[in-house]
Formats: structure tokens, sequence, C-alpha cells
């Protein structure tokens, strides 16, 4: 018999639940946790969709507003979506620019899950009349995710792997 949910061991080490909820007011990616994928000889998408996702311009401290897709397909670890969320909001006082935040958030995941591919896309809303979407991605080494990873690449355009927000609520 398949064994469901989780158990006490196995929840242990995470702070989901506290009751205090710490919000940095610094990038943190230390703030990450992942969770064992029960199912990693399976290929399924996992989508996040960060609605709110503030950081600060570099060179004039401005807030930058955007969306952020987070689409992976996982192999062993899978990340957990409070510590997501924590992380996420640590860029809110941060000063990047809007491509190196999203290739920062791509780049922390894999270390933290080594999927076999994730794609991170920001839609940052227009400041000075210019909209930045950039785009990050990784494929693990097996042939099939280098041939996603590719074909993902080379179709990507504003708005194709993200989702219209009528659709989300």
């Amino acid at each position: 018999m398949k064994k469901t949910g989780r158990d006490a061991k196995e929840l242990k080490n995470f702070a989901l639940g506290e009751a205090q909820t710490t919000y940095s007011q610094t990038y943190s990616p230390e703030v990450l946790e992942a969770f064992d994928n029960k199912n990693p000889g399976k290929i399924a998408w996992t989508t996040f969709i960060c609605t709110e996702f503030t950081s600060l311009c570099p060179k004039t401290g401005q807030p930058d507003f955007a969306k952020v897709f987070i689409n992976y397909i996982a192999d062993k670890k899978m990340v957990e979506s409070k510590s997501l969320k924590l992380y996420l909001f640590s860029f809110r006082n941060h000063g990047d620019f809007h491509e190196d935040c999203i290739q920062t958030i791509c780049d922390d995941l894999v270390k933290l899950m080594k999927p076999k591919y994730i794609e991170v896309v920001g839609e940052f809303t227009p400041r000075g009349g210019i909209a930045i979407f950039p785009y990050a991605s990784y494929a693990c080494k097996d042939k099939f995710y280098q041939d996603l990873w590719k074909k993902r690449l080379s179709e990507f355009a504003p708005g194709k792997y993200g989702m219209e927000l009528s659709k989300l609520y």
C-alpha cells in the first residue's frame, strides 16, 4: 500500500507553521527549504506565480514591481512554498537589475533542488515606458531536458510562459 501524507519526522526541520514569521529585510537565500519529492521518477511540472515581487533599482533606489513565474520539473527535491515566499520577499530591499534578480532566483533554486528542469520568468511593470521580461533557465544533462531547454529558450517571448492573471483568480 502506498504511503500518503507526511509524518512528523519528515516535517521536524521545517520552520513552516511557526507562530512568528520573520521577514528578512535583506536578500536571504538561506531561508529556502526543500523537501523530498515522493515521485522522483515521474515528470511533473510545478509552477509558482508570485504576483507581488518587488526589488529596488540599484541606481535610483526606486521600487520595481513584477510577476515572477517559476516553472520546474523536480528530481529528488522540491522547494517548500512558504520558504519560497519568504525568499522572494527578501528581494524587497535588494538593489539589483531585473535580469540579475531573475538569474539569481534561478541559480538559488538550482542550488537548492537540483531540478531536472527549471525556468524563471519576470514580467516587470513598465517604468519610464519600458517593460522588461527577463528569462533564466537550467536543465540537467539528460538529453530529454537539454532538448526541452533548447526548445523553450528558442521559443521564449514576452508572455509565452506566464499566465493571464484572469486565469489565476
